[in-house]
């Protein structure tokens, strides 16, 4: 049942995904901008994830536990304010806000594919989203110094890495699509 619901609400993975290539795509273009405006683009990318999340977790379109869902969509969503509302973070003081928020949402993702695991194979790809948001974090929180300029091209290559993944797991959801007759 829940991976009937899931399959229904594929697009909804597929659309976090898509976002954060957007957001990688974004950060490897324009490496040089201000640290404000990589905090608002980052804003506006977990604000995104954050409402798409908590949508999920309403919806009931999705085999990750509702509450899951909402914290990922909450932690999310204060990112995202704390970013706006302190647009003067130094560079150690978002790269630790940003690593912090890859390793809460990772290890959720951890937990949904275990709990995947009972319904269809080849949950893989979100439990590998999930290690790669915490190595990703556990990185930028062991090493806040790098310049600027790398920090822009690590959370562009990490946002495009899990934009993939997430693509690439809502796609095998989307398999399981009942086929009308």
């Amino acid at each position: 049942m829940l991976l009937h619901i899931m399959s229904r609400n594929w697009w909804s993975i597929v659309l976090r995904g898509v976002c954060a290539i957007l957001f990688g795509l974004m950060a490897w273009v324009w490496p040089g901008i201000t640290l404000s405006v990589l905090v608002l683009l980052w804003a506006g990318y977990t604000f995104a994830d954050g409402i798409l999340a908590i949508a999920g977790a309403f919806s009931g379109g999705s085999t990750t536990p509702w509450w899951a869902l909402l914290v990922i969509g909450l932690v999310s969503l204060l990112a995202a304010a704390f970013a706006v509302l302190f647009p003067g973070l130094t560079a150690v003081g978002l790269l630790y806000l940003i690593g912090f928020w890859a390793i809460v949402t990772g290890a959720l993702e951890i937990v949904t594919a275990i709990q995947l695991r009972r319904e269809i194979e080849g949950e893989f790809w979100l439990g590998l989203a999930g290690f790669a948001s915490i190595l990703f974090g556990a990185f930028l929180i062991a090493r806040p110094g790098l310049g600027a300029l790398a920090v822009m091209w690590m959370i562009g290559t990490y946002a495009v890495a899990f934009g993939v993944l997430l693509v690439a797991h809502g796609l095998h959801v989307r398999s399981f699509t009942p086929q009308h007759a």
